[in-house]
């Protein structure tokens, strides 16, 4: 009996100081321009290869700024950098609201790249930590950033209808004009989070063994690498589907009533994804087949349906099992690095991706253009093969080899140090 009041009592405290966090998320996700984004760069001068420019033009500062955003949140304040993302992207939605071409819109693109990149490592880091710092276990991470998730989705699938809304009645420039005040109260709302403290518990290093510490670990053969490739892989398809998904409905002429619901189907993927994190149990290899296999299939109908329905369904079920194979390797990737360096190594993943990504959004801009977005759907194909086969190989990791501890000791969380021989063991 006092176990479960033990547990109770940490759960509830726990749920109370995500809660600033949370509600912070929530606010962020609500994006009112982003379903009619692509019908707003029509109008002011995009076709697809400008739009491939412009993704490639973010992915490329994403992975600079990343793995800096990475080692100032370990080594200053993780609340901090994501304040800083959140008043990045208050720039880019102002930008891209008052754009009225090309160029000025890619400097919108250029903050929002500055965003994401402090804003993705960031956020699971602070949640692994908090999680860690109140129940003195990381069981609870999967459930916890789930959660986040599913908030972020509910914003951003409401603002989806609204922005939809929005659009046809009044107009798609309007849309990033009226997100403006929900970014202020979510960085209001951040600024209530009480942020955990365990990245600054053990002894601080100089600069350099902290960059060499966190490259290390990256870098560590036979150890993080099967993980930081699913990630990778898993990175980059759900950007390629966030950037190009829309690209279909332009191609297939689909009203821009359309585009709110499409919109607010994918994105819920996000919160449907946090849910059903650690449900799969993707830490077997049945499972993961099944999960692999289903994504080939949607992969194989966006290359050949012209059905607006079916392609939906198949790009939704797609970004969804991405999500969800995502939460699980964050999860093990958090496991195996101390949280001095934590938030390091996830943006140094992170960058990784971005800069995967930026030679495939050109690529697939420029053959989208020549030969349309049906054969471009091939290249996502072939993405999601190397991400099956990344998964695959981590499934087929004995569970201990999972397990990385970075030298030298005076990196190691030593309460993190044990709990990773436990799991080991």
């Amino acid at each position: 009996m006092a176990m479960l009041n033990v547990t109770a009592t940490s759960g509830a405290g726990l749920t109370r100081r995500l809660l600033p966090l949370r509600l912070a998320a929530f606010l962020q996700g609500v994006w009112l321009w982003v379903p009619v984004e692509k019908l707003f760069m029509t109008e002011i001068g995009f076709d697809a290869a400008t739009i491939g420019v412009m993704a490639a033009g973010y992915a490329a500062v994403v992975p600079l700024v990343e793995v800096v955003s990475g080692v100032l949140a370990d080594r200053w304040s993780r609340r901090g950098v994501l304040a800083v993302s959140g008043v990045a992207l208050l720039a880019s939605v102002l930008v891209g609201g008052l754009s009225r071409n090309v160029l000025t819109y890619i400097v919108a693109a250029l903050f929002l790249g500055i965003y994401i990149a402090m804003y993705s490592g960031t956020m699971e880091a602070v949640v692994y930590d908090t999680v860690l710092e109140e129940t003195g276990s990381s069981e609870g991470y999967e459930r916890q950033i789930g959660r986040v998730r599913l908030v972020e989705s509910i914003g951003l699938v409401l603002s989806a209808f609204a922005g939809g809304w929005l659009a046809e009645v009044l107009s798609a420039r309007l849309t990033y004009f009226v997100t403006l005040p929900f970014i202020v109260l979510a960085l209001a709302a951040l600024a209530r989070f009480r942020e955990p403290r365990l990245h600054e518990a053990s002894e601080r290093s100089s600069l350099r063994e902290h960059l060499r510490v966190t490259t290390h670990a990256i870098l560590h053969r036979g150890r993080l690498v099967p993980i930081a490739a699913a990630s990778v892989m898993g990175g980059l398809i759900l950007q390629a589907m966030f950037e190009f998904g829309p690209l279909w409905l332009i191609t297939l002429s689909a009203s821009a009533v359309f585009y709110g619901p499409y919109w607010a189907g994918l994105v819920s993927t996000l919160g449907i994804g946090g849910l059903l994190a650690g449900r799969l149990r993707l830490d077997r290899r049945l499972p993961v087949a099944i999960v692999v296999a289903v994504m080939l299939a949607a992969c194989l109908t966006m290359t050949s349906s012209r059905n607006l329905v079916v392609l939906t369904v198949a790009m939704i079920a797609l970004t969804l099992l991405v999500v969800v194979a995502g939460i699980h390797v964050s999860r093990l990737m958090h496991d195996a690095v101390p949280s001095s360096i934590r938030t390091g190594v996830a943006s140094g993943i992170g960058a990784v991706s971005w800069i995967f990504f930026m030679p495939f959004a050109l690529g697939f801009g420029a053959v989208s253009k020549r030969s349309g977005v049906y054969t471009s759907g091939w290249m996502i194909t072939a993405a999601v093969v190397l991400a099956g086969l990344a998964l695959l190989w981590v499934t087929l990791r004995p569970a201990h080899e999972l397990v990385l501890r970075t030298a030298p000791a005076a990196s190691v969380d030593p309460a993190e140090d044990g709990q990773d021989r436990r799991e080991a063991a």
